[in-house]
């Protein structure tokens, strides 16, 4: 089975990886490898091309390769709500919650998280085109093999970037250093309230994937359950997935980041939390309509996420 992820070294889609590395799939009698395919937009064409068989990622993403969510659907959340940070140089003195610090600055993220930042940023009353906000890929980040998180706050520390949306990794890579301070944390309540219900991380299919291999699909849903579980009761085995996948300095944040996200650790995926991310998807253009709940989830999965 392989699984596409468009940012590795991070804690955004870490379930999926961990479910790989810690046994959970094994233990299903799948042998799952996961590939990093960045950015978002590109990951899910290599899940509509048939090159992936699922993709773990923003559940919202998927609309850039399945409009209006036909031809694939969500199986099981890897976690609960918009889940990228606004970070901006620590010496801009920049209070928490102070949206319009971004006016004039250069702030990068990656295509398919930009989407939420864009968006949030209209909520709260901002235009990046009149407010001088540059919003955009961080120079050296779309190369192959990089994670967008950790490059994009070298690059704030180098000076090539005022600040970044993206991942915890990131975050905790430009606060630890004194480079940076987190300015907007969505899922734990900055910024507008909407902005929560954007998106979350999600594992998704393709419904060929469903229809042809239904039970690997169900396979892949409670290897996410289990490792959920593991990582709940044991969140110092996110070390073991660190030190296989990550580069030293980001293995050693890991764990805290994962018991940090560990209330969030949550497979369910609510009608509550899919009417909000169509709207949000409506707002944005990339969803033509209000789209049925059973169009996006995946339900015949759902017992399993009780599992």
């Amino acid at each position: 089975m392989r699984i596409g992820v468009p940012d590795m070294v991070s804690n955004s889609y870490f379930p999926a990886i961990a479910a790989v590395d810690l046994g959970a799939f094994a233990a299903e009698g799948i042998d799952a490898e996961v590939q990093h395919i960045f950015p978002a937009p590109r990951t899910m064409a290599a899940l509509r091309d048939g090159e992936l068989d699922l993709v773990a990622g923003g559940a919202h993403t998927a609309l850039s390769a399945f409009p209006d969510w036909k031809g694939a659907k969500l199986v099981v959340a890897l976690a609960q709500h918009m889940y990228w940070f606004l970070v901006l140089r620590a010496d801009l003195g920049v209070e928490r919650g102070d949206i319009a610090a971004v006016k004039g600055l250069r702030i990068g993220a990656a295509p398919g998280p930009d989407v939420g930042l864009v968006r949030l940023l209209a909520e709260a009353g901002i235009d990046p085109e009149r407010d001088g906000v540059s919003i955009g890929p961080v120079p050296g980040g779309m190369e192959a093999g990089v994670s967008f998180g950790v490059h994009a706050a070298r690059a704030m520390a180098d000076g090539v970037i005022d600040g970044f949306w993206a991942n915890g990794m990131g975050a905790e890579i430009a606060v630890a250093s004194g480079a940076g301070t987190v300015v907007l944390d969505v899922r734990r309540g900055d910024g507008p309230p909407a902005a929560r219900g954007y998106t979350f991380p999600a594992l998704i299919a393709s419904e060929r994937a469903i229809a042809d291999s239904p039970a690997d699909v169900a396979g892949a849903v409670r290897a996410i359950v289990r490792v959920q579980h593991m990582l709940r009761e044991e969140p110092a085995r996110a070390a073991e997935v660190g030190a296989l996948r990550f580069p030293p300095a980001e293995a050693g944040l890991i764990v805290e980041l994962i018991e940090r996200d560990l209330p969030y650790y949550e497979p369910s995926i609510s009608e509550e939390s899919v009417v909000k991310m169509n709207a949000f998807a409506q707002a944005t253009g990339a969803l033509s309509g209000p789209v049925p709940y059973e169009a996006v989830v995946a339900t015949q999965f759902r017992e399993l996420w009780a599992g």
